[in-house]
């Protein structure tokens, strides 16, 4: 009997193994900006790094063919008082987790299959939650932009404020995708944020806010005094280059004289979106943004056409809640066109996280590359720095920021002409 019980453990244990092997070998194609979602594509490691040997680590040989999580197994399974109550699954997750949990980025994830299933919703642009995008910087959890007209943005969040609780919980040691799942719920529901704000001085104090169905938009356009048209990016969706050829063919039958791209609080989206709108403003084959993987493998991005705004008076608003492929535009307008760049210095959202979607639901989100602007630059936690810096007067009714673009574009049109 006992021999038998030994022999399913083992046979679990391997079953285990397989998916371990499954989940390092599984990876997807298409890509967006920050984050790379496809289908699924299996493509066999290199021999030198699948764990099938042992290897030396600091004068000790360790065994690095899953005999150690073997092991472990074995004994939760032989050995585990409250055996009857454990679920092979959540195993096999917190095993996953933990090895994700000491690559120790914070963009690189597993999904479970509900999980999966929420991430998705929020990629496809609709969603329940409050509308803000967070991310990680210092380890703190951090709003990295609240959506346009979103609860969030309502409610007073600003770009750069700190999460420091969710309805009391800190948020120490939490990860990002276990504070987005507290964030998000069902709509008409509230969730209470512990804030951390530093505007000269930190300031901590709550918002209450009630959870909607979040629609992003995705850009929209006033024309200024001076025929000069402001065209606002909420995110780079799918739809974005479709909307913004619309708006083109608009701001050309108005006889525009500049263009000033508004891409503040807009924290990214798909890459081939902002390749796309580049190449309004840029001739073809330019570098709009090379994708390094590491181990001098890389990847450049070019732009395709139909670069007829090429010559257009343009200049670019960024604040601190520009983020991913925003940072991705803005880089390859000023390294390209020297473009002003106005506002505050971006966050620094330059990873990349590619998508793969692994056996019964479940999938893995995984840093596989870092952006470079064309002239090298890394952007992830650097960010793009403005050309003229100016900071919003949070008192003022006054937008400082659109105020100085507008002075700028007129100047470069007089400076034209």
């Amino acid at each position: 009997m006992m021999q038998d019980e030994s022999q399913q453990q083992s046979s679990k244990a391997r079953a285990f193994f397989a998916r371990v092997v499954l989940v390092i070998m599984l990876v997807g194609i298409s890509f967006g900006a920050g984050l790379i979602v496809g289908q699924l594509k299996q493509t066999p490691l290199p021999t030198s790094i699948l764990p099938f040997n042992s290897i030396n680590l600091s004068g000790q040989t360790v065994p690095s063919s899953f005999s150690l999580i073997e092991d472990v197994w074995k004994r939760i399974h032989t050995q585990y008082v409250y055996n009857d109550k454990l679920d092979d699954s959540q195993l096999i997750y917190g095993a996953i987790r933990g090895m994700l949990g000491a690559v120790g980025d914070p963009y690189s994830v597993f999904f479970n299959p509900q999980e999966s299933k929420d991430f998705l919703e929020t990629v496809n642009g609709q969603f329940d939650g409050i509308g803000a995008e967070v991310g990680m910087r210092d380890s703190q959890l951090t709003i990295i932009a609240p959506l346009k007209d979103s609860p969030a943005e309502r409610s007073g969040l600003k770009a750069a404020d700190q999460i420091t609780t969710i309805d009391s919980v800190s948020t120490k040691g939490m990860t990002l995708e276990e504070a987005v799942s507290k964030i998000r719920g069902l709509r008409g529901t509230n969730v209470v944020l512990g804030i951390a704000r530093q505007n000269g001085e930190q300031k901590i104090f709550s918002i209450t806010i009630t959870r909607e169905t979040i629609k992003v938009p995705s850009m929209k356009w006033e024309m200024k005094d001076g025929n000069i048209a402001a065209i606002s990016f909420f995110q780079f969706s799918e739809r974005s280059p479709q909307d913004f050829q619309k708006i083109v063919e608009e701001i050309q039958r108005a006889d525009t004289r500049g263009i000033i791209l508004d891409l503040r609080n807009n924290p990214g989206g798909y890459l081939s979106a902002a390749v796309d709108i580049a190449g309004w403003f840029l001739p073809k084959n330019q570098i709009v943004v090379t994708e390094d993987f590491g181990r001098e493998n890389t990847e450049e991005h070019t732009t395709k056409g139909p670069a007829t705004l090429q010559n257009m008076p343009l200049v670019v608003l960024i604040n601190k809640g520009s983020a991913s492929a925003s940072e991705i535009l803005a880089g390859a307008l000023l390294d390209n066109r020297q473009v002003p760049l106005i506002g505050e210095k971006s966050f620094g959202k330059g990873s990349v996280q590619q998508l793969d979607s692994l056996s019964g639901g479940s999938s893995l989100k995984i840093t596989v590359a870092r952006w470079l602007t064309p002239s090298g630059r890394s952007i992830q936690e650097q960010g793009i720095d403005p050309t003229i810096t100016v900071k919003q007067n949070e008192s003022s009714k006054e937008d400082d920021q659109l105020n100085k673009a507008l002075d700028t574009i007129m100047e470069l049109i007089r400076n034209q002409d």
